[in-house]
């Protein structure tokens, strides 16, 4: 553990009072549903995927018609012949859906009105292949397949919502068509046998009754596929994300275990430097109180390249007893003579010993961290209070300050590395605290009011309850040998 993070060399910095350096713990879990598959009620964000969506669906019904239109002039209709009933729908409704197509691509060009546009089309898909099941047989033609494939689509631009919408109307579509022949409303095609339509109600009902829970059974199909896709891509956007941070931090670990010599030795020897000239008693008053600040200031970036140390190379828990009422006691005295603590009173209200199963140094290095984080948070003259006590089968710490509160927009990112909503600072200590008690399977959590204070509350039960938490310790423990800084 770096001794610069640890309370043995706090230098907190005087000042006015500050907000949290990090606020919440972070579970990355806003992030991430693809944009593909966002429900209707998603942002504005995501309009620019669904335009993307609606083009390629526009080229693909397009294709799909022409396709259609070939096989069905050249295999059910026996070739195509010009001026014959069912050759002229097949070609007035292809040319219209190219019609409607351009129309649709006008709006997609001004990326305007694109969820209306999407359950547009999906509406005309319904109706357009209505069309050719007319030409092609009617109730019983192989062409109702085409409503499932617009519910599948309707899933996937939409989700839900776009599968009912789409089911909706290719069933009403479809029941239309019955009805119109049942009622002998639309006749057979004049260039079609008629014994190939069924054009009774008996007839019509098995037809009728297969379909429409086809489409039913396609639509809950697809809906369900399309959130199981979008879980899963949520789900690898956040593994993606906890990679990339993972990256990030071992390339912070290289970069932080070269440095250490180079800024730590000159730390050090500035800050002897200083402390010899301020004692020299040659100084005048003013010259002291400019040592005074360098020191202060030497003691902090010292703590900043400790806690960058600590969050980059982390080291596997030594597990063994410890007294954590005696750590915390230590602390707080710690923390009261040095830095603000002058200026913030800190207090402790515990037993005389709490034993836990822990890491003693990191257990200090946490307590000492939420402490810091407390005071730098408080105005002069406030409190911070240091509590711990018994509950069920876990002993529960808190460290509760007074100070303005953690910002609602910030409370999402708590224990995020580099997150920091004050002028001061890198956002650093919080993150470590939350990497080590993650390590130990402790759990943490975050009480806090705007205009009314803060508190952290660590639960440290009797025996870690984690499923994780041996996995945890063995990541931990490959990583040791290369967590040891330089020098």
């Amino acid at each position: 553990m770096s001794p610069a993070a640890s309370p043995a060399s706090p230098g907190a910095e005087a000042g006015a009072p500050r907000d949290h350096a990090e606020a919440g713990p972070s579970r990355d879990a806003r992030l991430s549903t693809p944009a593909m598959l966002l429900p209707s009620g998603a942002p504005a964000s995501a309009e620019a995927p669904l335009a993307s969506r609606l083009t390629w669906l526009i080229a693909l019904r397009l294709a799909v018609l022409t396709v259609f239109l070939v096989v069905t002039a050249a295999v059910y209709l026996g070739g195509f012949t010009p001026g014959s009933f069912s050759s002229n729908v097949a070609l007035v409704t292809v040319a219209t859906a190219y019609g409607v197509s351009g129309i649709y691509a006008v709006f997609l060009r001004m990326n305007r009105a694109l969820r209306p546009i999407a359950r547009a089309q999906l509406v005309t898909d319904q109706i357009t292949w209505t069309a050719l099941v007319y030409i092609t047989g009617g109730a019983s033609s192989g062409a109702t397949s085409l409503y499932g494939l617009t519910c599948l689509t309707g899933a996937i631009l939409l989700g839900l919502p776009g599968a009912i919408v789409a089911a909706a109307s290719g069933a009403a579509a479809y029941l239309v068509l019955c009805a119109a022949l049942g009622l002998h409303l639309v006749g057979v095609p004049p260039d079609q046998p008629a014994g190939a339509y069924a054009t009774q109600w008996g007839e019509l009902r098995y037809p009728m009754f297969v379909n429409l829970l086809a489409i039913v059974v396609v639509t809950l199909l697809a809906s369900y596929l399309a959130e199981r896709l979008r879980a899963t891509g949520g789900r690898l956007v956040q593994a993606t994300a906890r990679a990339e941070q993972a990256e990030r931090l071992a390339a912070l670990g290289r970069l932080a275990a070269g440095l250490a010599h180079e800024i730590r030795n000159p730390l050090g020897s500035i800050a002897g430097s200083i402390e010899l000239l301020r004692t020299g008693g040659t100084l005048s008053d003013e010259d002291r109180k400019l040592c005074e600040i360098i020191e202060r200031e030497t003691a902090r970036l010292n703590d900043l390249v400790g806690d960058m140390l600590d969050l980059s190379r982390p080291r596997v828990p030594t597990l063994e007893g410890v007294d954590l009422s005696a750590t915390a006691r230590d602390v707080v005295v710690l923390a009261g003579r040095s830095g603000r603590g002058v200026d913030v009173e800190v207090r402790f209200d515990g037993p005389s010993s709490a034993p836990v199963t822990a890491d003693a140094a990191q257990m200090r290095q946490v307590v000492w961290n939420l402490v810091r984080n407390a005071i730098q948070a408080s105005s002069a003259g406030a409190v911070v209070t240091v509590r711990l006590w018994r509950d069920a089968s876990a002993w529960l710490l808190e460290i509760r300050d007074q100070g303005r509160g953690i910002p609602a927009g910030a409370r999402d990112r708590l224990f995020d590395a580099f997150f920091t909503t004050r002028t001061h600072g890198m956002g650093i200590g919080l993150a470590v605290v939350k990497r080590i008690l993650d390590d130990h399977g402790f759990a943490i959590e975050v009480d806090s009011r705007e205009g009314e204070g803060t508190a952290f509350r660590v639960r440290i039960p009797d025996r870690p309850s984690d499923a994780g938490h041996a996995e945890r310790l063995a990541v931990a423990a490959e990583l040791a040998p290369r967590s040891r800084p330089a020098g």
